[in-house]
């Protein structure tokens, strides 16, 4: 689940992306162009009893952003509640967030 909303006192948009515990991991990192595509960079968090997993990230408004999840270290995962996906140049697509 992707949730967006404006962050007070800035023209930033916080979103926050959501991944169900439903996925096997022991680590989730979110990968994209607003990390510079940085495997390491953002961690997810494990968030209350269910497990779901979760990060904010704090972007610029009324700008695309290409992620996906990177789940153990060596799966690659979209977000079923994507704006819309995208080409990538390995022969699959990227998420893609809309602020």
């Amino acid at each position: 689940m992707i949730t967006k909303r404006a962050a007070l006192g800035t023209d930033s948009v916080l979103v926050t992306f959501q991944l169900p515990s439903a996925i096997a991991a022991r680590e989730v990192h979110i990968v994209g162009d607003f990390n510079g595509w940085d495997r390491h960079s953002h961690p997810l968090q494990r968030t209350g009893r269910n497990g779901t997993w979760q990060i904010t990230l704090e972007l610029a408004p009324h700008r695309s952003y290409q992620f996906r999840y990177l789940v153990n270290g060596s799966q690659w995962h979209n977000d079923w509640n994507a704006d819309r996906y995208a080409p990538n140049p390995f022969g699959g697509d990227n998420s893609v967030v809309e602020t």
